[in-house]
């Protein structure tokens, strides 16, 4: 791989971590590396193209492919809605599991202490936890 793509790939990264940091599909979501992955992929030439000489940081990549969102390719738009849509369910599924799976946890998992044990006790005991948490913590990217 040349200096060129790894520039690109950085850049990539970059613009993923400053949106998932303003921000962030029935299915399962993509975790970080999954979506940095995607987007290097898909908008490495498009980076390149319309912002080559950015620097990296606040946001600087995100903002410039969004100045040149009627030029840039239609499979990195496509990824671009794609990722930030999941990388945003993902956070808020994260953030929702405590209050979403509160019953689960009292009634599966009664005495256990420690966020992580009660985790992997929900995860245990999936085939009788309630659907939404199932789903919240499938979401959240921890099943």
């Amino acid at each position: 791989m040349g200096r060129t793509m790894k520039v690109v790939n950085v850049a990539v990264v970059g613009m993923l971590l400053q949106f998932a940091g303003m921000t962030a599909v029935q299915a399962q979501t993509l975790s970080y590396g999954e979506a940095m992955t995607k987007l290097a992929q898909d908008c490495g030439s498009d980076v390149k193209k319309h912002c080559d000489g950015i620097n990296l940081g606040s946001g600087r990549i995100a903002e410039c492919l969004q100045k040149n969102s009627a030029r840039i390719s239609p499979t990195c738009s496509g990824s671009l809605t794609t990722v930030f849509t999941s990388v945003e369910k993902r956070e808020q599924a994260q953030g929702a599991y405590e209050k979403v799976c509160r019953g689960d946890m009292a009634r599966r998992c009664k005495g256990v202490k420690g966020d992580g044990y009660i985790l992997a006790c929900l995860n245990k005991a999936h085939s009788r936890v309630g659907k939404e948490c199932n789903q919240t913590i499938i979401d959240a990217g921890w099943r």
